[in-house]
């Protein structure tokens, strides 16, 4: 017998725009994107013919601004249901329970798990048990993978599960646990939710995380879906990777260390400005630019920011009328004696071991927690802080730091003789 379903988390459906939120006409693309993504997973599901679809967290990016939310998701669950596929869901951070105040009455295909226990559901006629429990709360310290029962004998288990694992850079810790703890219930497959990057932690039992389903700011790159998984005779046939997205977020690094026209920057940019929507697929592209290197052209793209801003814009409209220049990124050095002195310092090493030390981000993130409700939204954004969570938020701050410092010592190493 052979049966398939599909494997998505992190909807965070009508999650809310930062980083393009006033970019014309053109963001109004990216502002639906999550809403695309997810008619896109059902119809996914519908021709791929599965039988079920399974969510393990945040359909939700929090509480409803209105119940137009709540109907989008009812009416694509409606779909699935006059086509006989079921859903198994979970609250996840983003959704817990005590954090979404509204509520519409979803149809019988859907089946949200318990947030007080592990509950499991088995499907008739597959032989699959789910195992699977939501959460009453944004924050969740403890193991909850150890509460998850024994696989079911002569089914095919699942445990769907929202965690940060052992953690991941960029996501706060929520219910953590081991990969011994997974293995220990015997399930065949562990859906898993939170991370919004794709991976494959282990192909025996199967423990993925399928990633988000839609990029929601420039943090998120690359193909974004969902997992589309095939079994025989009770064991995982395939693991195929669905690429859902309805709008792209990518970043590109340009190297000017060897320039020293504007005219060959902007030759450089268009060609991986192209390169970059013809990834994307036919969809709306939202690109980070960065610019790096010792080089020549420094003091004019400090000088020239704001034209060179515009100047990579015009030629994204030049590839298409679909694709915005999210930020160009200056991270350019002077091709003095800046890069020696930084070298023979060793401030590149220094403030990279500073960075990587978790206590210290952990100060960083308590005290950005501290200060985050009385600092203005705009001076969150010239942190590249869209969509972080703390740790997210404390890393970004790190990162600019660490470069303001960098390019302080630039312009030290490229004084002229005498001004000190």
């Amino acid at each position: 017998m052979t049966f398939r379903f599909i494997h998505a988390a992190d909807i965070h459906l009508d999650s809310p725009l930062r980083g393009l939120a006033r970019r014309g006409e053109l963001a109004g693309v990216f502002r639906e994107a999550s809403r695309r993504a997810l008619e896109n997973l059902v119809q996914a599901a519908i021709d791929a013919k599965v039988q079920f679809v399974v969510i393990a967290g945040d359909v939700y990016d929090g509480d409803w601004k209105d119940y137009a939310t709540g109907q989008l998701f009812v009416r694509e669950m409606g779909r699935l249901h006059r086509e006989n596929i079921r859903v198994f869901l979970i609250r996840g951070n983003h959704d817990a329970d005590s954090v979404i105040s509204k509520s519409l009455t979803l149809p019988p295909n859907v089946f949200s798990f318990s947030v007080r226990a592990v509950q499991t559901e088995v499907i008739e006629g597959l032989n699959v048990a789910l195992h699977g429990r939501g959460f009453a709360n944004r924050h969740v310290p403890e193991n909850v993978a150890r509460t998850y029962p024994s696989a079911m004998p002569g089914h095919f288990n699942i445990g769907v599960l929202h965690t940060s694992l052992t953690g991941r850079d960029g996501h706060d810790v929520y219910a953590p646990c081991s990969l011994e703890d997974l293995r220990a219930a015997g399930y065949d497959y562990w859906a898993l939710g939170h991370i919004h990057q794709r991976e494959v932690v282990s192909e025996d039992p199967a423990i993925v995380f399928p990633g988000n389903l839609q990029g929601r700011h420039a943090r998120e790159t690359g193909a974004k879906g969902a997992t589309l998984v095939t079994v025989t005779d009770g064991r995982i046939e395939s693991l195929e990777a669905l690429t859902l997205d309805a709008a792209r977020f990518e970043a590109v690094e340009i190297d000017v260390a060897d320039m020293t026209e504007p005219a060959v920057l902007l030759a450089e940019a268009r060609r991986a400005i192209a390169a970059a929507r013809d990834m994307a697929g036919g969809r709306p592209l939202a690109l980070r630019l960065t610019l790096s290197g010792a080089t020549a052209l420094h003091d004019y793209l400090s000088v020239q920011a704001e034209k060179v801003r515009e100047e990579m814009q015009a030629l994204a409209w030049e590839a298409g009328s679909d694709v915005l220049i999210e930020k160009v990124r200056d991270k350019t050095s002077a091709r003095s004696g800046a890069a020696r002195l930084s070298a023979l310092l060793g401030f590149d090493a220094i403030l990279a071991d500073i960075a990587a030390d978790p206590v210290f981000r952990a100060e960083i993130a308590k005290t950005l927690g501290d200060l985050g409700a009385r600092t203005p939204g705009d001076a969150l954004a010239l942190l590249d802080t869209e969509g972080c969570d703390a740790e997210g938020l404390a890393v970004a701050v790190i990162e600019t730091a660490a470069e303001a410092i960098l390019a302080g010592l630039g312009h030290v190493g490229n004084e002229p003789e005498g001004a000190r």
